[in-house]
């Protein structure tokens, strides 16, 4: 079969309803055929396809292509697997996959390279994902991106195991079924493991795949146990920071200003007096020093006082010029409906400005990496969003190829985002070829701070203009912020293949990353979203939830206040303007009911948002008041979420819990100004992280839907910062537009 001729994977080709006792199938054309299956199998395992292993003990190994930082997917992955396959979950195990195209994920490509794939065509752009073995944990694609696939080789193997006990047992394997781990036709049963080693020598049929029917015995839609919770919980989890190999050294390092830094000078003497010292490194843009403990290398950097050229002043100044200066300018239109020239004209308009400030990552696991050089071949230990770019950045370093780079994607402590920078990579390649050691490279969490790759900075100006009833008869989006999606390519795809990829974009077109989520989740007939680019100087990177965390603020405190120009009530307001959007409103009214809303009155501070991305639905209900320290106080937190079919509760309402706390930390911190072309904030103490004795009361109701998954991780952060700002404003009378709020 051609490559143009096999069937795309959607909800529809792969979940085909029947009548009663026909079931659910999918395509044969899903399982992978033009890529070889390079999953190890130890001894007493059978491989099946991409994704999973069966082990003579019946132990169910599936491997997973997303790296886990603590947003689930060891647990979500596996658990659709599991249950298509009819499998005990207590015998489920997890492993990370290793390099292949089978594992590319062309959505997250999408999303985070969308720009940079824009002069592609259409047709090509997921086969370059492919073919680039693009292997990307971002923008909440796991379950969206990796649910069909999984879904198949469940059912496959499934099918396989079935063949061989029905090839036993002189029977027809249709009238097989599975579960808890057991192969069963009438009142025969038999364990997966004993079938395994004679299923994987089994071949598909022809026709269509039957998928699992019924309600019994299934696991999608429950709440799981999490397979990584028992291994971090007794410390047996292996992150970066943990490898150890013989004869391995500890590294720290020290790298120059934001901007062209050069390396002048590191006294290297006073490194090399530090007790336990091995070595010094120096490049041109960075110097790091080795011992046989992290602490005596770290001191060690700090003796060296390095000093760097930089050019060019970026502060907070700097940076507030260069969002006047851009938003003065002549923006790009990136979104554009109906006539808003036209909706403009001969009417009173309403304006607001709003600014937020740059974001730090601040991950719980400081920036890490492990790496020995060994007879021609770099093997790396590192957690990584994108292990592919990783492991070519690290070649690249040493100037060796690909191919001698082995790669050991561990679980990360977080990341939001950081885990896609593959500096660490480059900088732990150059250290174990110059060292010819095992070399352990670890940020200091003031390295981590000064060299983040930044949420960056943005301003906007929203415009509309009301008409009768309240209704919005025109909206306009000024955004000024830097070229997002153009810097993130050239960071993470390098130079020349950002370049290859038509980096070189016309000088007037916007970059769509950087206003992502701005268009306005209402019916409004005449709306435009211009993006005015701001060269700020300071690097960016991927945060969670990217633009979307700016834009919803900008969004949901400019819809509050027109509502309050038009003499209305936010909640209805709202209401009124969603249109058919079903899932949006049922998420307004059920944290209205459940919050006991009061309208958002004076003196109720009650405030209310909402947003869509990555597919899902939410709405947020704040109660929050300035405390007597003049800082802001959040006191309840209800939100309703419609994200489609969910896989497993209890990780939903994990994630959408962290992400109205790390939202929550927006709000209230979790920035940092410049001076001198250095961030203010150089640890935790300084970005005002809410305490446990913070964290207000919250409420999750999770919306049931039999619609297409959608995504999670990044949906809460978003809407959290607006809600808290209206909130505000019904507290004080006062309207609230920078982030941090008292920032």
């Amino acid at each position: 079969m051609a490559a143009s001729e096999r069937p795309t994977v959607t909800r529809r080709n792969l979940l085909i309803g029947g009548g009663a006792g026909v079931g659910l199938i999918v395509a044969w054309g899903l399982w992978p055929r033009r890529y070889g299956v390079n999953l190890a199998a130890a001894e007493g395992e059978s491989v099946f396809g991409a994704y999973l292993k069966i082990g003579s003990d019946g132990q169910v190994t599936v491997a997973v292509p997303q790296t886990e930082h603590g947003q689930g997917v060891y647990t979500a992955l596996p658990q659709i697997v599991a249950d298509e396959l009819g499998a005990d979950w207590r015998t489920v195990a997890v492993e990370a996959a290793p390099i292949n195209p089978l594992y590319a994920n062309p959505l997250a490509a999408g999303i985070l390279f969308g720009d940079a794939l824009a002069l592609l065509p259409e047709a090509t752009r997921a086969t370059h994902a492919e073919r680039a073995a693009l292997m990307l944990t971002a923008g909440s694609t796991s379950v969206r991106r990796f649910e069909a696939p999984l879904r198949a080789a469940g059912a496959a193997a499934r099918v396989l195991l079935c063949k061989a006990a029905a090839r036993g047992w002189d029977g027809d394997w249709r009238s097989c079924g599975t579960a808890d781990g057991f192969v069963v036709m009438g009142d025969r049963r038999e364990r997966f493991g004993v079938l395994a080693e004679r299923a994987a020598r089994e071949s598909l049929p022809g026709g269509e795949l039957p998928l699992r029917t019924g309600d019994d015995k299934r696991l999608t839609g429950t709440p799981a146990p999490r397979l990584d919770a028992p291994a971090k919980v007794d410390g047996s989890a292996t992150f970066a920071g943990d490898v150890r190999k013989p004869g391995m050294v500890f590294a720290s390092i020290r790298q120059g200003p934001i901007g062209d830094a050069k390396l002048l000078s590191a006294d290297k003497p006073a490194a090399e007096a530090v007790p336990g010292v091995v070595s010094v490194i120096e490049t041109d843009r960075w110097v790091a020093a080795a011992a046989t403990t992290w602490w005596a290398a770290n001191r060690a950097v700090d003796a060296m006082a390095p000093r760097f050229e930089t050019h060019g002043l970026i502060d907070d100044r700097s940076i507030a010029a260069a969002l006047d200066a851009a938003l003065a300018g002549e923006g790009a239109r990136v979104h554009d409906a109906g006539d808003i020239d036209a909706a403009f004209t001969g009417g009173r308009t309403q304006t607001a400005t709003y600014r937020v400030r740059a974001a730090l990552h601040a991950a719980i696991e400081p920036t890490c990496a492990t790496a020995e050089w060994n007879d021609g071949t770099l093997t790396l230990w590192m957690p990584t969003q994108a292990p592919t770019l990783a492991r070519a950045a690290a070649a690249r370093a040493i100037g060796i190829g690909e191919d001698r780079v082995v790669l050991h994607p561990t679980i990360a402590g977080g990341s939001f985002g950081a885990n896609l920078d593959h500096r660490v990579a480059e900088q732990v390649a150059v250290l174990a070829r110059r060292l010819e050691r095992p070399v352990q490279l670890t940020w200091s969490r003031g390295e981590d701070c000064l060299a983040d790759r930044y949420r960056t900075p943005a301003a906007a100006r929203m415009t509309a203009r009301l008409g009768r009833g309240g209704r919005i008869l025109g909206w306009r989006a000024q955004i000024a912020a830097p070229r997002t999606g153009r810097d993130l390519a050239r960071l993470l795809l390098g130079g020349d293949v950002a370049a290859s990829l038509g980096m070189a974009l016309p000088g007037d077109r916007g970059d769509a990353l950087a206003t992502e989520g701005a268009v306005p989740a209402y019916g409004v007939s005449n709306v435009a979203v211009d993006h005015h680019p701001a060269d700020l100087g300071l690097p960016a990177g991927w945060w969670r939830s990217g633009a979307h965390s700016y834009t919803a603020f900008f969004t949901e405190c400019f819809l509050d206040e027109l509502a309050g120009f038009a003499g209305m009530e936010a909640h209805s307001f709202r209401i009124a303007m969603l249109g058919g959007d079903v899932a949006l409103a049922r998420c307004l009214s059920t944290v209205a009911t459940m919050g006991g809303w009061q309208g958002g009155v004076p003196g109720s501070a009650q405030g209310i948002a909402c947003h869509r991305m990555r597919g899902s639905a939410i709405a947020c209900m704040a109660e929050a008041h300035i405390g007597d320290d003049q800082r802001v106080k959040v006191d309840r937190l209800v939100v309703a979420v419609d994200c489609g079919r969910i896989i497993n509760p209890d990780l939903v309402r994990q994630q959408i819990e962290g992400g109205l706390i790390f939202g929550m930390a927006q709000a209230t911190g979790a920035a940092t100004g410049f001076d001198a072309n250095l961030p203010d904030v150089r640890g935790f103490g300084g970005l005002h992280l809410p305490r446990l004795v913070d964290v207000p009361d919250i409420m999750v109701e999770l919306i049931e839907s039999d619609g297409d998954p959608g995504g999670v991780s990044e949906l809460a952060v978003p809407v959290v910062a607006p809600a808290i700002a209206n909130a505000l404003h019904a507290a004080t009378g006062r309207r609230y537009r920078t982030l941090p709020l008292l920032g």
